[in-house]
């Protein structure tokens, strides 16, 4: 909306488009709220946003040009009586961004050169200029474009769709036979760049989880598709293994001895409910209550890296929790716990901003908010005023917290970082007679100290990656930068220039590396600002959405604790509009034109048949 045109009175003003600031806006705006929700970027989704691979090269740019010093305005002006300012400010939490292309330059060239990103220098700049000068970051309405187009051209797998059973990999014998594939260049990459869609942020929906149970009861799951995760990885001793979850897996697996699999299924049956026995272990290390419970090496590794995602010194308590919260989302969508939307992870954000626009929710990108109005009298805020200097009067301001200082931020712990890799490869992890797997792997930590590393690969069918690419992501807590923490992990398991002759993995094409701040650092309350405004955290480390629903939920409850969070919304048809009768009203009345239809056809008639008799 054109800022001339927006009213100058809202009851929720909310900057950022964040997941939770999403499922904030839609929520106020389901039960009536006025809310006027606005971003200073070009796109939807903030730091969980989704980029097509040239819009990626374009904020990758963004963020290595040194950003230029804003214009401090003076708004005094628009004071009145008894007010103050509080100016916001708008700091960035992308750090140590590296990159590098491993592939060839042209299609011509078979062997690729050991270059980075940067050492291609200005012609390759203008080489993705050039590509992307229809397509990037600064206008999202056309990366939706370019999705509506992808639709067309990839009808995506439905819902519910799951692809074959992982197969054994191939023979070597098998693998000789076939055809050479030829490498994808960086040029294929740039012209095929649409084909992307790349997260920000990695994680997955639990099938029992806050978000997916949230989108079901909005009725916000319309407005996207899903697709199972298909496996569950781990690395161990330097190969990737399947690790057995369902019932059939374990009987399935090959990796198990008999008696294993009889010990796996025992102790999976008697996790569901608490027992005097594991209740005497609290406090204790989960592994020592493992190795108590007579289970192998085996059975331990599977159970704390990649069933209940602990550590080995995690309270048995906690350990025990999460394995359960694992076996309760099994099966209800497929074989694992786990949905990846179909397009990436930033669909989420953006279905809850379109049914806050359904229900009367105004939008506004590439515009802020220079500073907060405030009543000194009772320490709340009256109003905003925007980038343009408009001065908006609101009851309650949500905020991103990258828009406000440090020093009026409460933070639990000191900002801890994630660190990210992003690559694109040439094959699957652990290749099958499937190519459409989705996978989740667990990496243990390589070395003493070392951070356990998330893995999600994610396949052509998921919409995130052009067919004959995979997508894979890595997520872990900082110790170093994201280089120093995952690049030891990617030599092991693909093929770079640094990776060691007997590495066999797939090879990686193009990588991202990069660090980002824990959202999970920061309080609830005690911040330094007015009673009504609330902030709003980024992405944190887990796997799920929990932290941010949880976040949302409460501040909502808080502003409104009558209301419920997220009522069901009607669906399209039952919708009646201004103007408009009911539909039992309607039916009532299509009986009663009938009748008289009926009526009048029957007098035309008989009128017809004595204008005849008189003729005769």
């Amino acid at each position: 909306m054109a800022t001339e045109d927006l009213p100058s009175e809202f009851d929720v003003v909310i900057l950022g488009t964040g997941l939770a600031e999403s499922v904030v806006a839609a929520a106020f705006s389901r039960v009536g709220q006025r809310v006027l929700h606005l971003d200073r970027r070009s796109y939807y989704a903030g730091h969980w946003a989704s980029f097509t691979f040239n819009a990626l090269l374009t904020w990758i740019q963004q963020h290595h040009e040194e950003p230029q010093p804003e214009e401090v305005q003076d708004w005094s002006s628009l004071l009145e009586e008894g007010e103050e300012l509080i100016p916001l400010s708008n700091s960035d939490s992308i750090r140590n961004l590296q990159v590098f292309c491993f592939t060839s330059e042209e299609d011509e060239e078979e062997e690729s050169p050991n270059t980075t990103e940067e050492e291609r220098g200005g012609a390759d700049e203008d080489a993705v200029r050039e590509t992307s000068e229809t397509e990037s970051a600064d206008s999202k309405d056309e990366e939706t474009n370019q999705k509506t187009e992808e639709r067309e051209e990839q009808a995506p797998q439905t819902k519910g769709e799951e692809p074959e059973a992982d197969q054994p990999t191939p023979s070597a014998a098998q693998s000789q036979s076939e055809p050479t594939k030829k490498k994808i260049s960086y040029t294929q990459l740039l012209k095929e760049g649409r084909r992307f869609n790349i997260d920000l942020v990695s994680k997955l929906l639990f099938s029992r989880g806050s978000l997916v149970d949230l989108l079901i009861k909005s009725n916000v799951s319309r407005y996207a598709e899903f697709k199972n995760v298909t496996r569950i990885l781990t690395y161990r001793h330097g190969q990737v293994e399947q690790v057995p979850c369902s019932r059939a897996d374990v009987f399935a697996s090959r990796q198990l001895s008999v008696v294993e699999k009889r010990k796996l299924m025992r102790f999976l049956t008697s996790c569901v409910e608490e027992t005097e026995e594991q209740r005497a272990y609290h406090g204790r290390p989960y592994l020592e209550f493992l190795c108590d419970q007579q289970l192998g090496d085996n059975l331990q590794h599977f159970l704390i890296h990649s069933i209940a995602m602990v550590t080995e010194d995690t309270p048995t308590e906690d350990g025990l929790a999460a394995t359960r919260h694992f076996l309760r989302c099994m099966g209800r969508y497929g074989n694992t716990p786990f949905l990846f939307p179909v397009y990436g992870l930033g669909e989420i954000p953006q279905c809850f901003c379109r049914m806050c626009a359904v229900f009367g929710g105004i939008y506004c990108l590439r515009h802020s908010v220079s500073c907060l109005l405030v009543d000194k009298e009772t320490n709340r805020c009256k109003g905003v005023i925007d980038s343009r200097g408009h001065r908006i009067s609101c009851s309650h301001f949500v905020v991103e917290e990258g828009f406000v200082g440090t020093d009026r931020k409460r933070l639990a712990t000191p900002t801890r970082y994630l660190s990210r890799a992003v690559l694109i490869t040439d094959n699957s992890i652990l290749p099958g007679n499937s190519d459409q797997q989705v996978s989740m792997v667990t990496v243990p930590p390589i070395a003493a100290g070392g951070p356990t590393v998330k893995m999600v690969e994610l396949c052509p069918s998921t919409m995130t990656c052009m067919p004959g690419t995979y997508l894979v992501h890595l997520t872990c807590q900082s110790v170093g930068s994201a280089f120093d923490d995952l690049s030891p992990v990617v030599t092991r398991m693909f093929r770079t220039p640094q990776s060691h002759d007997q590495v066999t993995g797939p090879s990686v094409l193009w990588c991202l590396y990069f660090n980002m701040a824990d959202g999970s650092g920061l309080e609830v309350e005690g911040h330094d600002l007015p009673s009504n405004v609330f902030l709003c955290s980024g992405p944190d480390g887990a796997l799920g959405h929990e932290h941010a629903v949880r976040q949302a939920e409460s501040i909502f409850l808080k502003i409104l604790p009558e209301e419920d969070f997220c009522p069901p919304a009607p669906n399209p048809e039952d919708i009646i509009y201004d103007g408009e009768t009911t539909s039992s009203t309607t039916g009532e009345e299509e009986k009663e034109e009938g009748e008289r239809g009926e009526e009048e056809k029957e007098k035309e008639v008989l009128e017809e048949k004595q204008s005849l008799q008189a003729e005769e």
